[in-house]
């Protein structure tokens, strides 16, 4: 199968080799998909994409013009992929739906635990020679309550980590799935009950701006806020009164509702930088990673091993099952205990 890869990074293309095995034509290009890079599509019978990549309806109209058949994300989230627009011209899409579920759970903690001792500007401080204390007080997690919206693989992965610290977990998902040492409950005592709140979700309809100011109001003063699933679930712009106020006491972020034409860049030069995100950044009780969860050599691989297997599926006219992400007529049922875990 003849491929173009889109918004390839250094990183990755040594993974990408040893599952390809020389399999597919690939051709690797750093160019993040658009109007004017779909061009390169020309000839080739798939794409394969990011979540930074623009496939609004009509980059698909313009990729199926070219002559693709195949669209596969090297991600588990499809919300930048027009699936309605896939579908009416008869594109399949696929995406990689349970890749090492650990480093992304292992990002959220780390995060929380950098947050909760104060890492980053203990750290800060001490590449200054100021060694004082008083300034980097912390907590313990042990006893505290952790409230996880969404229970899938990666939220489930989570859940373990934070109760091996000893906390107490509360779950909240779509799907009533049994995980020991969860108790599920309601969205609104989720909220009102947890320390520390970790979200776990795909982007859909449902979800989109699920963390706003009303949903924050409900929360415990000092609240402990980490997102390392979609940015667009949380209303950004209800975040920066939550912090000044101290209802958000800390808040950890690997996903940003704006980070398209941002993230996995260099932007240190531009004279005009997101206001949002400039103001966060400047709190000490906020940590931003640039959607960096899945960048592991074990994730990596397991990525680019799930895209090869798409693609070698669709060059045998066979279905990819749980990785099968077209529109919701013609996609297969779920596999239980996935992270589209939110019809």
């Amino acid at each position: 199968m003849k491929v173009v890869a889109y918004s390839i990074k250094k990183f990755e293309k040594e993974f990408l080799a040893k599952a390809n095995q020389k399999r597919h034509d690939i051709t690797l290009i750093s160019n993040p998909l658009s109007l004017e890079t779909a061009v390169y599509a020309e000839g080739k019978d798939a794409v394969l994409v990011f979540v930074n990549d623009d496939l609004s309806a009509p980059v698909i109209h313009k990729l199926a013009d070219l002559g693709i058949k195949y669209i596969c994300t090297r991600s588990s989230g499809t919300d930048h992929i027009d699936a309605e627009a896939a579908a009416l011209r008869n594109m399949k899409i696929a995406n990689v739906p349970n890749y090492s579920p650990q480093a992304i759970a292992e990002q959220a903690v780390t995060l929380a635990m950098a947050l909760s001792r104060k890492i980053v500007p203990t750290a800060n401080s001490s590449r200054q020679f100021d060694f004082r204390i008083d300034q980097h007080l912390g907590f313990n997690f042990y006893g505290k309550t952790v409230g996880l919206l969404g229970l899938g693989y990666i939220g489930t992965a989570a859940a373990s980590i934070f109760k091996g610290l000893g906390c107490r977990i509360l779950g909240f998902d779509k799907l009533s799935t049994r995980i020991p040492g969860v108790k599920q409950v309601d969205l609104d005592t989720l909220l009102q009950e947890s320390d520390i709140i970790s979200l776990h979700l795909p982007l859909t309809e449902e979800t989109h701006h699920l963390i706003n100011q009303q949903s924050i109001a409900k929360m415990k003063n000092g609240v402990m806020l980490i997102n390392t699933s979609r940015g667009a679930i949380i209303h950004s712009t209800d975040l920066l009164p939550a912090l000044h106020s101290g209802k958000i006491g800390y808040l950890g972020l690997d996903v940003y509702e704006f980070e398209k034409n941002l993230f996995f860049a260099d932007h240190s030069a531009d004279t005009q930088k997101d206001p949002i995100l400039s103001e966060l950044l400047s709190l000490p009780n906020v940590i931003v990673s640039p959607h960096q969860a899945f960048l592991t050599n074990e994730a990596l691989q397991e990525i680019a091993n799930q895209a090869i297997q798409n693609l070698d599926n669709w060059q045998v006219n066979k279905c990819n099952g749980s990785a099968c992400a077209c529109s919701k007529s013609c996609r297969p049922k779920p596999q239980s205990n996935s992270e589209i875990s939110w019809p």
